[in-house]
């Protein structure tokens, strides 16, 4: 028995154009009948989509018209259905940001990082803390984030960080250019951990907060958890399952 799938895209010129193919070769039964979504476009655009379709807890699987796609599997126009009977699938839960400032508090969820980053020339001043206890009275730097397992490979892996398999239940703290310590490279914690950032003089050393593609400006006090509570399901070609990207990830040239 055929899948029912329901097809979104990108606004790129490629994604739409792929958008209209897919259409008429597979019926769109719309978002609310389809057992499974099929996302075209590259990684920024699946992050929006698992924002999108979160409440209504759909697998979603994607096809890459971007130009990373770790989290997308190859385009082909053939063989959709046969692909998504043999996928495998890989559950994702997403961190809980709760930002506060003078400007109100913000709440939002993010599947790759929790970012934290300088809005000026000056260097940020942050105290870090785990599970109420400080670890970092002060640490001066560009930034700082909290990254998933799926997002271990993204902004994380860019700024120095660990590549951590999709099952380890670890979150990685890294820092972003590290001024003061010097030597900090961060730290693998529990995926329970509890990471509180109080940004020093504020006020002089202004911070925003980024929870994916959601900024907050300005913070003074940002609380970062993974929220259990909440998962999304994601699909992979079979024999090319996430787990599987992010341990080749780590033998790359």
């Amino acid at each position: 028995m055929a899948l029912a799938l329901h097809f979104v895209a990108a606004a790129a010129p490629d994604a739409q154009a792929a958008l209209a193919i897919l259409r008429g070769r597979y019926e769109d039964v719309g978002a609310d009948k389809a057992d499974i979504v099929v996302a075209l476009g590259g990684d920024g655009f699946m992050l929006q989509t698992l924002h999108n379709f979160l409440s209504r807890k759909k697998p979603i699987y994607g096809m890459n018209l971007g130009s990373v796609g770790f989290l997308m599997n190859e385009y082909s126009e053939d063989d959709l259905q046969t692909r998504l009977g043999k996928a495998e699938s890989a559950l994702l839960h997403p961190l809980r940001m709760r930002a506060s400032g003078p400007n109100g508090t913000t709440e939002a969820l993010a599947f790759n990082e929790v970012s934290l980053l300088r809005q000026t020339r000056q260097a940020a001043k942050l105290r870090i803390l785990v599970d109420d206890k400080v670890r970092i009275a002060e640490l001066i730097c560009d930034g700082v984030l909290v990254s998933t397992p799926a997002g271990s490979t993204a902004y994380n892996l860019s700024a120095h960080g660990p590549i951590l398999p999709i099952d380890a239940d670890l979150l990685a703290l890294t820092p972003i250019s590290a001024f003061r310590p010097r030597r900090w490279r961060g730290a693998l914690l529990p995926h329970r951990a509890r990471v509180r950032f109080e940004i020093l003089e504020a006020g002089k050393r202004p911070v925003s907060a980024v929870a994916d593609d959601l900024e907050a400006r300005d913070v003074s006090v940002v609380d970062v958890a993974e929220d259990r509570s909440i998962g999304v399901t994601m699909l992979f070609d079979a024999g090319h399952s996430l787990d599987e990207r992010i341990l080749a990830e780590q033998f790359v040239d």
